[in-house]
């Protein structure tokens, strides 16, 4: 009797330690994510003036579209954070329409900046005019990469939650990508700082 108690809190602990270790795991991940931002951002610091004659930042960018970006994008961490709580509660249904609600934010975002970038292309301002678009276009391109992604990884977590209901793994999935979403939204922040609020002014 005793042993089968012991054999079923050992079970319980180990199913607790994998969500633990799956959480830790990505938190490992998003830290070398982070490195990879870091070196990049270096990248433009250092490359962001070497215009060879082309437009500057101040020449090609528009604030009042990028702040309509950026507001989805911020807007999209709060509808998140509305999910995780369902998820949490185990509520279902709140849970798939803040998630459905984070996805269409996300898309207008993404939608959004593929605008800008053809635009841009279409003007003669693409990557390869200058050491400072190639550096904008990696660095922004790269966060939206990041971003669609996670829109994929969100379709596929709202099947999952829709077909087999919020179980604990389900949960911690959901929590992962909470931390992904959440990580690209610091990251825009800096990016909407450095490249476009520095670079519209300067």
């Amino acid at each position: 009797m005793s042993t089968s108690v012991m054999n079923h809190d050992a079970h319980g602990h180990e199913h607790h330690d994998s969500g633990s270790t799956t959480l830790f795991g990505f938190w490992l991940y998003l830290m070398t994510d982070c490195l990879l931002f870091a070196s990049v951002f270096a990248t433009y610091a250092v490359l962001f003036m070497n215009t060879a004659g082309g437009p500057s930042g101040h020449d090609i960018f528009e604030l009042d579209y990028v702040l309509i970006e950026t507001f989805a994008l911020l807007f999209s961490s709060i509808t998140y954070g509305f999910a995780m709580i369902g998820a949490q509660r185990g509520n279902q249904r709140a849970t798939l329409l803040w998630l459905a609600v984070t996805f269409v934010l996300g898309a207008v975002f993404i939608g959004m900046e593929v605008n800008e970038f053809s635009h841009l292309i279409h003007e003669g301002f693409g990557p390869q005019r200058s050491a400072f678009l190639t550096a904008f276009f990696s660095l922004v391109g790269m966060h939206g990469l990041h971003v669609t992604a996670g829109l994929i990884w969100m379709a596929v977590l709202m099947l999952e939650v829709k077909k087999r209901g919020l179980k604990p793994r389900t949960v911690t999935r959901v929590g992962c990508l909470s931390l992904f979403w959440h990580f690209l939204d610091v990251v825009w922040i800096c990016v909407f700082t450095v490249v476009y609020l520095m670079g519209a002014v300067s």
